[in-house]
């Protein structure tokens, strides 16, 4: 891709995601996802091949769909109450479009199907930026209108979430369409908790950002897009794959890694609030999650190829992204211990 127009999509996509997230006016947020959709496209398809074309027109259907769904809802609102104000959504059928609209924005069940497609469609740093930052304006406009949104909407659309993530997630044999499950999984646990504990869904993106960040870096590293591969990649970065599998654990939620933090505060809100039938659901689904965390971990450190390969193991791995996955491994392995400070944040 042409540095000029990579600079310009980068800077298009870090003004887009900033325009969408300090904005208060519902045409300012609007026009930075519209940048954000925009600005994401050519980096979608900059590879030509057709699958990452088909990939590049769903997201644009997708997300322009859900962007004329969220114009429709402030529009609803201004004209029933008059105000343009994010913070003022009041009107009811207003908040159920914002909520759709999001939700397919996101990925949330009942809209999922688009996100597993464009990610195996997209590369890998692509897919990362999918997972990762494309879900923070979204994510800050729900924030923002938290107190009047539907809590049976977004409770059964939590628990579809990571019902279909887990379930869905099972048979895969892609890494990065396990990702993408895994993704549509984790915001069904930040959809279950944004209502009561706006801060606490933040952290749990955050978290998740950061994990979903190492994994990506790691793969992209070890060149590793499916499972046969991954078994074979332990003979060419032993210690990559140690990491990768602490960091997959962790995605997982499993104590005493950084992941459990956010699902063990999550379920712990849930019970405060009386939700305690919600709490023991999304819990005993994230089972299913953990079960292809656990066979991603072993296919990546425990399973060996039949025949083993006859060049050097590369316990140094000299790429410009090492030192920047070595902090991001120890943020999203040893961060539990910090929770006391983190506690008194949110």
């Amino acid at each position: 891709m042409n540095p000029h127009a990579k600079l310009i999509t980068s800077l298009s996509l870090l003004l887009g995601t900033t325009i969408t997230i300090s904005s208060n006016h519902w045409m300012m947020a609007w026009t930075g996802l519209e940048i954000n959709t925009l600005a994401i496209i050519p980096l979608i398809s900059k590879s030509h091949h057709p699958r990452a074309i088909e990939a590049a027109i769903k997201y644009f259907l997708v997300q322009a769909a859900a962007s004329a769904l969220i114009l429709f809802s402030s529009m609803i609102n201004a004209w029933t109450t008059g105000q343009w104000d994010i913070s003022q959504l009041t009107h009811p059928v207003s908040c159920n479009l914002l909520t759709m609209a999001i939700a397919m924005k996101l990925g949330l069940v009942p809209f999922h199907f688009w996100l597993p497609e464009v990610l195996q469609g997209s590369p890998l740093t692509t897919a990362l930026l999918l997972s990762t930052l494309m879900k923070f304006p979204p994510i800050t406009i729900l924030l923002l209108t938290s107190h009047s949104l539907n809590p049976t909407l977004l409770t059964i659309m939590a628990i579809s979430s990571t019902a279909l993530g887990g379930w869905m997630g099972l048979n895969q044999t892609q890494t990065r369409k396990i990702l993408a499950f895994s993704s549509i999984a984790h915001l069904g646990w930040m959809a279950a908790i944004i209502i009561y504990n706006p801060k606490l869904t933040l952290l749990t993106f955050y978290m998740y950002s950061m994990m979903t960040t190492t994994v990506f870096l790691t793969i992209n590293t070890t060149k590793v897009l499916n499972l046969p591969t991954m078994m074979t990649s332990w003979t060419k970065s032993p210690m990559l794959n140690a990491t990768l599998m602490l960091t997959l654990l962790s995605l997982a939620g499993l104590p005493p890694l950084t992941g459990f933090l956010p699902k063990w505060l999550i379920i712990q809100e849930l019970t405060k609030q009386e939700m305690t039938t919600t709490a023991t659901i999304i819990s005993m689904l994230s089972l299913l999650g953990l079960f292809f965390y656990l066979r991603l971990a072993y296919y990546s450190t425990i399973t060996l190829p039949p025949n083993s390969s006859n060049h050097m193991k590369q316990w140094h791995v000299n790429k410009p992204t090492t030192s920047s996955i070595a902090i991001l491994t120890i943020l999203s392995t040893s961060l539990l211990p910090l929770s006391p400070m983190i506690l008194t944040t949110i």
